[in-house]
């Protein structure tokens, strides 16, 4: 497997063999010249799937997602140095930066020596607790410094969560439940008969379905979706009472389902957010651009 191979882009992988020479040609430079536009990778690791993004320097050229990798994919893709050509030589290893929710996967890459592990003493916002999850702290940030603050984001991934900081940049609070598509398979796995209806009821586009239902499929989809919704709804409307007129972010594989949705059930409230599917990498960059690669764990 190469990195790129599901690029959701359709694009080709990170590096060509072409940015991959020239990608030498910069690393051979003396160890204390720096070039602005030096590529390096982000990788988040989240609980379903690999995140990942090619920086040159500040500019971030892609995004994509895997899934969790093998102890023989992360080799290969070592010896790869991330580009679709095998064993492409560099004079120095392309930096990794990585941000991770799920210690074994990120454990498989402790033997890279370019490797810079983000951790929360790396992300300068005020009032975080220790079991705070890296990603929520990462796109706060991002969010932070892409449209300023307070914000509220709204992660709609595996998990479903709401983060958010003042203008102080002091983390305010936030809250998590289980993700639509989980909530869906929860459901059939902890029964004898209920079927697992995510596969048609999350197709891009659909609509909603009768609040009311008249059959079992259509009554599970109206449960989780509704209240979901009237949950989200309640937070925001919550938010906005403490802060008027704050952005909120939303961001997360289920993001642009969530707000198909809301448009539908709640326009008003709905054209008043933002998908902002990148605020992790934001996040990481700014981290990244703050305190170098000293700074960050290796």
């Amino acid at each position: 497997m190469l990195i790129g191979e599901t690029d959701h882009h359709h694009g080709p992988p990170p590096l060509t063999k072409r940015q991959c020479l020239w990608s030498t040609r910069v690393n051979a430079r003396s160890p204390d010249s720096h070039s602005s536009d030096d590529p390096w990778i982000a990788l988040a690791i989240g609980n379903s799937r690999l995140h990942w993004a090619q920086f040159n320097g500040e500019f971030l050229q892609r995004t994509w997602d895997t899934p969790h990798v093998s102890t023989a994919d992360v080799q290969r893709l070592i010896a790869s140095q991330f580009t679709a050509t095998p064993h492409c030589s560099t004079a120095d290893p392309l930096p990794l930066y990585i941000a991770s929710v799920v210690p074994h996967q990120s454990q498989l890459w402790h033997g890279y020596p370019a490797m810079h592990r983000i951790t929360l003493d790396n992300v300068p916002l005020k009032g975080l607790y220790p079991t705070l999850g890296i990603d929520r702290a990462l796109a706060l940030w991002g969010a932070i410094v892409t449209v300023g603050s307070p914000v509220l984001v709204i992660d709609a991934g595996t998990a479903l969560t709401f983060t958010g900081a003042d203008a102080a940049h002091q983390l305010v609070g936030g809250a998590i439940l289980p993700g639509v598509g989980l909530q869906f398979h929860s459901l059939n796995q902890a029964t004898a008969a209920l079927p697992d209806v995510s596969a048609k009821t999350l197709m891009p586009q659909n609509l909603l379905p009768q609040r009311w239902a008249l059959n079992t499929d259509d009554a599970i989809a109206s449960g989780i979706l509704y209240t979901v919704l009237a949950g989200l709804r309640d937070f925001v409307e919550s938010w906005w009472q403490q802060f008027p007129a704050s952005p909120v972010m939303l961001r997360g594989g289920d993001s642009d389902r969530l707000h198909h949705y809301l448009t539908a059930s709640a326009p008003d409230l709905a054209i008043k957010l933002s998908i902002a599917p990148h605020l992790i990498f934001e996040g990481m960059r700014a981290v990244k651009g703050r305190q170098g690669d000293k700074g960050i764990c290796e």
